[in-house]
């Protein structure tokens, strides 16, 4: 029996009214994978995300982390058992330094968030560990900075900080690059080739230069539905994701 995946998912569907956003998707995620979710606009990419989250609820399927089935589980449940993503726009507490900011992740983490009186310093263990993640994100210097003075690129670091302070088993990137110009990309690409190898990490990604560098294995999604998966040079060479993805027509 191989071992138990990552993340998983078995005939996962969803619909409101006559608009199936997920019909029936098979996917894996094996551990320590890096992966990417591609597909054009309304190929149902956010939604499946919302899915394997639980900020949406499955019309029918299964989720399972680890192995352990977590279909029925809430959001914040999920993320204790190692279920972790970033957003598309940036979550942040804009007016406290870098350091509050990943400090906070690691003191939810710890069951300790729900202390919120007692200065962020004071939580000495939880500040150490929160700076130990800003190091090999280059963001060390920074970390007494309030997050609303960095540049927007910093802001995704920050984000993927928080992320990795939640100590994640599976990790989703939700569009990591998206809004960062791109001269800054190069930061964030260097982020998540560093991230450690025992981490799962799915990357819902548009730019398809960044995909082809970072994953190992893609996963195209097309309304709802899994249309190809493979290597990339397996997905590059794949007529049926050229028509609809790359929007080239078979030459016959």
């Amino acid at each position: 029996m191989s071992a138990a995946a990552a993340l998983e998912t078995r005939r996962l569907s969803k619909s409101f009214g006559a608009l199936t956003v997920a019909n029936g998707i098979d996917f894996r995620l094996e551990r320590g994978a890096r992966q990417a979710l591609i597909g054009p606009n309304g190929a149902g990419k956010t939604s499946f995300v919302n899915l394997v989250t639980g900020a949406l609820a499955p019309d029918a399927g299964h989720i399972h982390l680890d192995g352990a089935e977590i279909t029925a589980l809430a959001q914040a449940a999920r993320v204790k058992r190692g279920l972790v993503r970033t957003f598309q726009v940036t979550q942040l507490f804009r007016g406290l330094s870098v350091l509050e900011n990943v400090t906070l992740a690691v003191c939810e983490r710890r069951g300790i968030g729900g202390d919120m009186w007692r200065p962020v310093g004071r939580h000495r263990e939880a500040v150490e560990e929160a700076y130990a993640l800003l190091e090999p994100l280059g963001l060390a210097a920074d970390a007494a900075r309030p997050v609303a003075t960095l540049a927007y690129g910093h802001q995704r670091l920050v984000e993927i900080a928080i992320a990795l302070g939640l100590a994640p088993k599976v990790l989703l990137l939700d569009e990591p690059a998206a809004g960062v110009p791109s001269g800054e990309t190069g930061r964030i690409i260097a982020a998540v080739e560093s991230l450690p190898a025992d981490i799962a990490a799915l990357i819902i990604e548009h730019d398809i230069d960044l995909v082809f560098r970072l994953a190992q294995r893609i996963t195209v999604l097309v309304q709802g539905r899994v249309l190809a998966e493979g290597a990339p040079e397996q997905i590059a060479a794949d007529q049926a994701v050229r028509r609809v993805y790359l929007g080239e027509r078979d030459r016959r």
